[in-house]
This record gives structure tokens, sequence and C-alpha cells, in this order.
């Protein structure tokens, strides 16, 4: 969430932001319950005090025997006491819509990303690698998988419902080992690997940013008031929740997790395959920082870098995306996308999402530390995926498919991949 008195002095700054990225929100509304939560709060402590000094006044009158006068006193606590209740009825009206409103407010998109209504108006940056040309018809990932034996979505569906899948034999050993590639690579950069909680409390999510906006998406185990996350970015970005950490050096954290999207508002969309799918694997990078967005945009950098070098080892052709105000979150103040070519599709496809938040999360997190003059500051959050399976497992197995239906495992899974070279 943004400082509710810089809202206060930039609403229309904060109003333009909601427009770009295609929001419903009305920063009026925000100021009004802000401004009736600071009036009622003020009549409360002012009345209050009138109170308490009419309480000792009442004591005096009853020492001094002026009964009376204590009787008249006591009928205007009465009056004191009504009028309280009604203002903290009130004050806890305004102080919930606040809170409401506030969980609603944007963070302001970065003056150089790209003004546009969706994904087709991300901006490419740069492409790493050029897409395979086949001597043969090539097939896509669903046909490569169900004849060498390793995808099965017809059971899956049938056990499961749509968007599920089995992976077998060396499907499973491909979707561990561009895992564990990531998870070397970023042990190896200075992260520190967690291995975290699938479910978690409600305050982990609004904290994150993923909740109130995100909650349909989310799958629910209402009686143990739990939710699955949808990437372990929740649950990484909330290790450090309401405490004051050293970023003397950024923190890196890398989780590797399951994750669960209910992919509501998505029928029809991508349902052939592996795309889009309620259950995956991810691992993800999170980055705290101090308050400084020279600081935290070169993180955002050194993320994708890792990114991109994994993709390399994968021998996978992609471009980076630049995107666009309306492809963007409520919490996101700068993105990139990194999509990989998958011959199936004709086109890239995302793999991968990189954003720095800048303090907007841990506002929320109350993730705090010290400055150099001992004042406490909010971090710069930033996350980005590492590598998500089986969504990478798309180009991976359309872009390396030989002419004899055979699929070549790229060097760098071999040792992952008990010694084989090729899926045949």
């Amino acid at each position: 969430m943004l400082d509710i008195k810089w809202i206060r002095s930039h609403p229309d700054s904060v109003q333009e932001a909601a427009r770009v990225k295609g929001m419903e929100f009305d920063v009026n509304e925000l100021l009004q319950w802000d401004e009736a939560r600071r009036a009622r709060l003020q009549e409360a402590d002012t009345l209050r005090q009138a109170r308490n000094e009419a309480s000792a006044r009442i004591a005096a009158c009853l020492r001094d025997g002026r009964r009376d006068e204590a009787e008249t006193l006591k009928a205007s606590v009465r009056e004191m006491n009504e009028t309280l209740e009604r203002l903290e009825r009130e004050l806890g009206e305004a102080e919930r819509e606040y809170r409401r409103c506030m969980l609603l407010v944007p963070n302001l998109p970065a003056a150089d990303s790209p003004i546009g209504a969706s994904d087709a108006d991300n901006v490419e940056l740069r492409r790493v690698g050029e897409p395979p040309r086949f001597a043969f018809d090539p097939l896509d990932h669903v046909e490569l998988g169900e004849r060498l034996g390793l995808i099965d979505t017809e059971r899956g569906v049938k056990v499961a419902g749509s968007r599920s899948y089995y992976l077998r034999d060396a499907g499973v050993l491909l979707h561990r080992a561009v895992q564990q590639l990531a998870l070397d690579l970023l042990a190896g950069r200075g992260f520190t690997l967690l291995d975290v909680p699938l479910l978690v409390r409600e305050e982990a999510l609004v904290g994150t940013g993923f909740f109130p906006l995100g909650e349909e998406q989310t799958y629910a185990l209402p009686e143990d008031g739990r939710w699955l996350v949808g990437t372990s970015e929740v649950s990484l970005a909330a290790y450090y929740s309401g405490e004051i950490v050293d970023v003397s050096e950024p923190i890196r954290l890398a989780g590797a997790s399951s994750c669960f999207r209910r992919e509501v508002g998505s029928a029809g969309r991508d349902v052939r395959g592996l795309y889009r799918v309620h259950q995956f694997a991810k691992v993800e990078q999170v980055i705290l920082t101090r308050s400084d967005p020279a600081e935290s945009n070169r993180m955002l950098e050194e993320m994708v870098a890792h990114a991109e070098d994994i993709l390399q080892a994968l021998e996978l052709p992609f471009r980076v995306m630049d995107v666009c105000t309306g492809d963007m979150s409520q919490k996101t103040y700068k993105q990139y996308d990194i999509e990989t070519w998958m011959p199936g599709r004709a086109a890239y496809g995302e793999t991968h999402s990189a954003s720095n938040l800048l303090d907007f999360q841990a506002r929320r997190l109350q993730i705090r530390y010290r400055d150099e003059d001992g004042a406490l500051q909010y971090c710069h959050t930033l996350n980005n995926t590492a590598v998500a399976s089986p969504r990478i497992l798309i180009p991976l197995l359309e872009n390396h498919q030989q002419a004899d239906g055979s699929v070549r495992i790229p060097e760098a899974l071999r040792p992952y991949m008990r010694g084989m070279d090729r899926i045949q």
C-alpha cells in the first residue's frame, strides 16, 4: 500500500495510476473515509477528555458534599457515554471502510513503463536465440508427451477434472530436473533456499498484495482458515513480516513449491496441454533491499538475468518484454516478462515474470530496516520466476524434438536425468 499522507497530497497521481492499470478505484472515496475516520477519532478523544474531567469533578463534589452538582455532572457523563458509543460505532465503520479502500490503492507504475491496456501493448526489449527451423512436421508438446509416455492428460482429467494432468517417467524427471537446475544456480549466486508452507493464513495473502483482488483465483480451506498459495512469493515475502531486518546487503530468498490457481476467468483459453493448469511447481526468487529505487532496479535486472541464464542453459529461444500498465497487477511498479518460443503455438509464450514493488508490499507486511541515522524505513521487495513447470516443458519438448520423434535433452539437464541425452 501507499503512505496515506502521500495519497492526501497526490490524489490525482493515485487516480491516474488506477486509470492506466485499468482498475476500478475511487481515490475520493478513500479520502472521504479517511477524513471521517480522523474526524470521529478527534471527536471521541475530545469527548473522553471531557468525560474524564467531569468524572474528576464528580469525585470532588462528592467529597465536598455537593450532591446536587454531582448528580447534574453524572447526567452529563451519561450523555457523553451515549455520544461516545455512537462515535465509536461510526469510527469502527469508518476504519473498516478506510482499510477496505487502502487495500485497493494501486501502486504507481514506473514513469518508463509503457502505457497500454493488455499484453498486446507490452514492448519487446530484446531477443535471445533463434526459433528452430524443422526439416519435418513438428509436433506440439501434447502429441510428443503422449507418444513418448511423458504426459497423460486424459487420466488427469478423469481423476482431477479439467486442466489436470499426470507426468510419467522421463516427464517426471524433466519436471524435477528444471527445478533443481534453477535451485543450484540460485544457491551459487547467494540465495537462501527455502522449502515453504503451501497453506498460509489470510493475512499473508493480504500482506503480499494477493488479496483482496486475487481472492477468486485462490483455493480456500475455510474450516482451517488457510489458503493454498499460487506462488511461493507469498510464503517468501511474508517470511520476515512484522520484523526489522538487516539489508546492508540485499536479502535473497529462493523457494521451491507446488502452486495452485483456480484460473477463474480463463475458460476456453489455453485449454490444450500444460500451458494453463491448476497445479504446477515453481522456483521463485524474492529479494528485499533498502528503500533505494536505484538499488531495487539493479536487483530487478539481476533477477531477470538469473532467469535468462537458466533459459540459455536450457538452450531455448526467448524474448524479454517491458510490461505495460494495463498488464500489471495492483502492486507492481516495474515489470518484465520473459516469453519463450513455443513451436506448437508458433509464438512466444510467457514463462517468467519479474516485478519491482518498491515499498508497496513491505508496508502491508510491515517489513522495515534501520537506515544510517537509525530511522526505520520500509524495505523494497522484488520477485521473479526462476522456472515454472510443467509450462517450461512445453518449449523444452517442442524446441528440442528430433526428426525420429525423440527429444534431445540439453546438456545442462543431463546430470539430473540419470545420464539420458534424449527421450525416445
